[in-house]
Parts: structure tokens; C-alpha cells; sequence
């Protein structure tokens, strides 16, 4: 039998795994599918890891989250309470009940109060903003980033084969980076609906479009021109600040992953198996998330403190480099990491998901593919 016609169908040839890996004969609109599909399974489970995160980073800015509770208040009327109580008294509303600013005190502290004080559901706050963000998002950035990849690594292996080791860096900050910029606004909606606790009992919270509404309107100008600029210029509010975090959080995500996915897959040699490549991309992400974002832990302090400033001019004036200086003066160490726990044990699991699954709709997609071609010969 001429091997030339033979199909791809053993699992166990490392070459074939190679080809489902790297191939390039998907299309984007088949590479954006399995990357959505993977977008959705994680922004569902990490949800509530994300929503710890937001919590704490925006505490640590000064946003207060008030509870009522049953005791006598001591303490002074300030806005914001002593570092060392977890619960603080403010100011009695009626007879023994009194209004408290309640600290967050780690991440399971938040999954423990928001779940006591606000329901179980509200971990899951900011869902459908995440998954109207995550489809959109992942659905450019990892079809773009296989595209890129690809094209820049037949280019330097013909041209500058020393450069080659250096692809998945490039080819994940500008695919990054397109994703970043085409839905910023929706990832601004998240931050806030995730940072501020809901104050009215009863109310529904707003959505994704009443959110971005309500960050239109705390622009205040009489001018209609000036008014309209600045209304498209404040849903980019962070922007730069979500660049300077996810570009090099790409940057060191695929320069990590890339090269450990592959020895990983190398060391099992001949005896691979779709079970080993499961393993190895989902071992590779969740290695190379963490890393990434441990390192760029203070450009997203940085991004959350630019994106739930609600004083407007304030907000238009800010930029990363005074965001990290001021983060710094407020809390040293602590305060550029803040939110650094769930932010880890969110992210390495997250990239692993998503890595994982779009390696597998991918090779179901591939198979497909394969079959129909074969019923054709």
C-alpha cells in the first residue's frame, strides 16, 4: 500500500500527534469555534476564583464593602477601617444594628462572606460578561496566535532558524494584543460588575450594557462634542494598562508552554497516546499560567485600580506608571501583589482548559476532515 495515501487515524504515532498539534490546513472559523467552546467550560469554573481576585485588588485601592451587623459600634466614623480588623463598625443606622466596612481577608474569606451576605450565586458575578468576553477574546487570540505562529516559524526555519525559538513569544503578544483591543469595553464591564457589592436588596444588578452605560454617564461635560469623545474614550478606559499586563503575560505563557509542551510529549517518545497529549497540554498551560500570572500580578492591580475609578477626570488622567507608584506608597509589596492567590489559582487551571480543549475540538475537527477526505478517494 503507497503510505503517500495512507490516512492519519493512529493515535499512537507521535508524527500524527505532531500533525494534529501544528497543522494548518483548519480555517480560522474551525480554530475560533474550538477556541470558544474552550472559553466557555473556563470562564465557568474559575468565575468565582476571578471574582476573589477583583475583591481584594479593589480593596486594597480603597473601595469599601459595607454589611450590616448586630453590635455596638467603637470604632471612629471613617471610610476606611483599621488594616488589622476584618470587621469594622461605622456608624449605627438603628438601635443595636450598625453599618460595617467589612476586609476581606484571603480568598476563601471572600468566598465565605459574599456567599453569606450576597448568595452563593453572586461567586459567579459577572459570568455573562465573561463569557461575552472570553468567546469574542480567545475565539481571535488562539486562532491568531496558531496563524502567526505557524507563518513566522516557515519563515525564520527558511530565513533566521536562530530566531525560531522565539516565535511563540511574538506570535502570542500580537495576537494578544488584537484580542485586547477589539473587546476592551466588555472587560471593563466585568471589572466593575465584579468589583462593587450590590447595595439595593431586591434589585437586579445591572448587566453588561447597563454597566457600560453607567460609565458613560459619570462623564460630565456641557459640551456635546467633547462629551461624545470622552464617552468613547472612557469605555478604553485601562486599556493601556490591560495591554502592559497581557502582552507579556502572552509573551511568557507561550514562550513557557510551547517548549514544555513539546519535551513533555519528547519524553514519552513512540508510547504516545491521545491520553499523553491531554495530559501534556493541560500540565504545559497550567505551569506556564501560573508563572505568567504570578509575574504579571501588578500590571492587573494596576488595571483593575484604573477600571474601577469612578471619578472620570481622575480616571482620564491616569496611567500604568503612576498606577504602579501609587499602589506601591499604598501598600509596598502587598499592595502591588494584592489579589496575587486566586489570580495564580485561577489563571494556571484556566490555561490549561482552554489550551486542552482547543486541542481536542481541533483534532475532532481534523478527524472529520480526514474521514471525508478518505470518502472521497
Amino acid at each position: 500500500m503507497n503510505n503517500k495515501e495512507e490516512k492519519p487515524h493512529d493515535l499512537n504515532s507521535s508524527f500524527q500527534l505532531n500533525i494534529i498539534a501544528r497543522d494548518v490546513t483548519l480555517g480560522f472559523g474551525e480554530r475560533a469555534f474550538s477556541a470558544a467552546g474552550a472559553a466557555v467550560l473556563s470562564a465557568v469554573l474559575v468565575n468565582p476564583l476571578d471574582v476573589a481576585k477583583t475583591r481584594l485588588q479593589a480593596q486594597a485601592a480603597g473601595v469599601p464593602y459595607h454589611d450590616l451587623c448586630r453590635t455596638s459600634c467603637f470604632e471612629s466614623n471613617t471610610m476606611f477601617p483599621d488594616m488589622r480588623s476584618s470587621t469594622s463598625c461605622t456608624r449605627a443606622v438603628t438601635g443595636s444594628v450598625s453599618e460595617c466596612v467589612l476586609r476581606y481577608k484571603g480568598t476563601f474569606d471572600v468566598f465565605y462572606k459574599v456567599a453569606q451576605q450576597e448568595g452563593i450565586a453572586r461567586l459567579w458575578r459577572g459570568t455573562c460578561a465573561s463569557l461575552a468576553l472570553a468567546v469574542p477574546t480567545v475565539g481571535i487570540y488562539l486562532p491568531c496566535y496558531d496563524i502567526f505562529r505557524n507563518s513566522l516559524e516557515e519563515f525564520t526555519s527558511s530565513n533566521t532558524p536562530s530566531l525560531t525559538p522565539y516565535v511563540p513569544l511574538a506570535a502570542g503578544a500580537v495576537a494578544r494584543s488584537l484580542a485586547c483591543i477589539t473587546c476592551y469595553p466588555i472587560e471593563l464591564a466585568r471589572t466593575r460588575m465584579q468589583a462593587f457589592k450590590d447595595t439595593q436588596a431586591g434589585v437586579k444588578p445591572p448587566g453588561v450594557w447597563k454597566t457600560l452605560v453607567g460609565v458613560i454617564s459619570e462623564v460630565r461635560t456641557t459640551n456635546n462634542l467633547q462629551r461624545s469623545l470622552q464617552n468613547y474614550r472612557f469605555l478604553w478606559t485601562g486599556l493601556g494598562a490591560q495591554i502592559a499586563r497581557d502582552v507579556p503575560f502572552s509573551a511568557i505563557c507561550w514562550s513557557t508552554l510551547e517548549p514544555l509542551r513539546r519535551q513533555i510529549i519528547g519524553l514519552v517518545g513512540e508510547q504516545t497516546s491521545i491520553a499523553t497529549i491531554l495530559a501534556a497540554n493541560f500540565s504545559a498551560g497550567f505551569v506556564a499560567g501560573s508563572i505568567a500570572a504570578f509575574v504579571t500580578c501588578p500590571l492587573d492591580v494596576a488595571k483593575t485600580r484604573r477600571q474601577i475609578e469612578k471619578d472620570s477626570s481622575r480616571a482620564l488622567k491616569m496611567t500604568t506608571k503612576h498606577t504602579l507608584v501609587e499602589m506601591w506608597s499604598d501598600g509596598g509589596i502587598k499592595g502591588l501583589f494584592a489579589g496575587v492567590g486566586p489570580r495564580v489559582a485561577r489563571t494556571g487551571p484556566s490555561v490549561g482548559i482552554v489550551v486542552t480543549f482547543y486541542e481536542v475540538v481541533k483534532y475532532a475537527l481534523l478527524q472529520r476532515s480526514w474521514s471525508r477526505d478518505g470518502d472521497n478517494l
